[in-house]
């Protein structure tokens, strides 16, 4: 790789990373946002929280790294053209595709990132939220206590008063009658839900207990500082877990198990799902060369490159809108999937002839022409 290639490549990955984390931590935030509810409704630590939010973060990679990739071409390009290093490079014999080269070796790099994202980290992490959320949401002590409300569950009436951080409750109240020779009652000023392998327990701190027993008149009545408190019954654990097909591994996607009831009623949307972890590492190749089609001629500083930029910008929304539409579309019909493979390369195919041909994408006379002339008039009124 020659120092030139270096520079590039070095320019342009670094812009990528930048990017990328920018973006993915500004989307993952926003996203973050709307699982609050697992610490503050559910009780959850800022541990679980964090675990269950960030288990996303490789899908959003994996959705934001081609366009990352994209902006950091048109801004290496940008910096190349706005210090004229690519005229420079131009009049010293190198041509337009060997100008390419180290924009190609930085779009392999991404698009190994991505191609790792998709067929295996993604679907994984994936799969481990769904577990976790799974587990989480079977949980009946998680979802029963609630502060101020009542909740029965058969012959047990528990009572909170509310909930602080770190999983600790507040103002507990039961009433136990489950077992029919005797009543019980407990007051307890706080407590905690613990589980360990003999099961489920809510752990109450500074109460008392009062028992009622069938056949005596007084109640037997306990002051106690720790008092655990046997709610494994009403724990549920998850045994089997169903998977969609964004969830899956490869390979069952590629050779999904006849008997798999979801392929049974589904069986375009794991078609589908296979193929858009295929296009996912084609996109960046499909954008750079778009981008190197459009900004990557020699252009002196007095030529504009705004134009160039709004129609860069157009046929990627253009080409990834129909590619979202296909990928939809083909869940119902298969020949969407060539479709999208045709399109890929007819764009990829058209954007080579125009860096091979030097084609210069300028805005037409007659659209300069009319944009200054509204420009004059708007600022001949302010001058009234």
């Amino acid at each position: 790789m020659s120092a030139i290639d270096g520079y590039i490549v070095r320019t342009t990955l670094l812009a990528f990373l930048l990017i990328l984390v920018s973006l993915t931590g500004v989307i993952w935030i926003t996203q973050a946002l709307r699982g609050i509810d697992l610490m503050t409704g559910q009780g959850q630590s800022i541990l679980v929280f964090l675990g269950v939010t960030g288990l996303a973060i490789p899908l959003l990679a994996m959705i934001i790294a081609p366009i990352a990739l994209l902006i950091a071409v048109m801004h290496t390009l940008n910096r190349l053209a706005t210090d004229s290093e690519i005229i420079v490079m131009n009049a010293a014999g190198l041509s337009p595709g060997r100008l390419l080269r180290p924009f190609m070796y930085a779009t392999c790099v991404v698009s190994l990132l991505v191609a790792f994202l998709s067929i295996y980290f993604a679907p994984e992490c994936l799969r481990a939220l769904r577990r976790w959320q799974t587990e989480i949401g079977a949980d009946v002590l998680t979802n029963i206590l609630r502060p101020g409300e009542f909740q029965r569950l058969g012959p047990l009436t528990i009572r909170i008063q509310g909930r602080q951080p770190g999983g600790l409750l507040v103002g507990i109240f039961i009433d136990d009658q489950r077992n029919p020779a005797e009543r019980i009652d407990i007051l307890a000023d706080r407590g905690t839900v613990q589980k360990n392998e003999r099961g489920s327990f809510l752990i109450l701190q500074d109460g008392n207990l009062q028992r009622f027993e069938t056949g005596k008149k007084d109640p037997a009545l306990v002051a106690f500082n720790s008092y655990a408190f046997d709610l494994s019954q009403f724990s549920n654990v998850v045994q089997n877990v169903t998977y969609g097909p964004r969830e899956r591994s490869i390979r069952d996607l590629i050779s999904p198990p006849p008997d798999d009831p979801i392929f049974k009623r589904v069986p375009g949307e794991f078609r589908a799902e296979l193929h858009d972890r295929i296009f996912a590492p084609i996109y960046p190749f499909v954008f750079i060369l778009m981008a190197f089609a459009i900004l990557g001629a020699p252009r002196t500083t007095r030529q504009n490159r705004n134009f160039a930029i709004a129609v860069l910008v157009v046929g990627i929304l253009v080409l990834r809108i129909a590619g979202f539409g296909l990928s939809t579309v083909s869940t119902s019909k298969p020949l969407a999937i060539p479709a999208q493979y045709l399109l890929l390369a007819i764009v990829s195919a058209g954007s080579l002839w125009m860096i091979l041909r030097g084609v210069i994408i300028d805005a037409p006379a007659n659209l300069l022409g009319v944009v200054n002339n509204l420009l004059n008039r708007v600022a001949a009124l302010r001058t009234r």
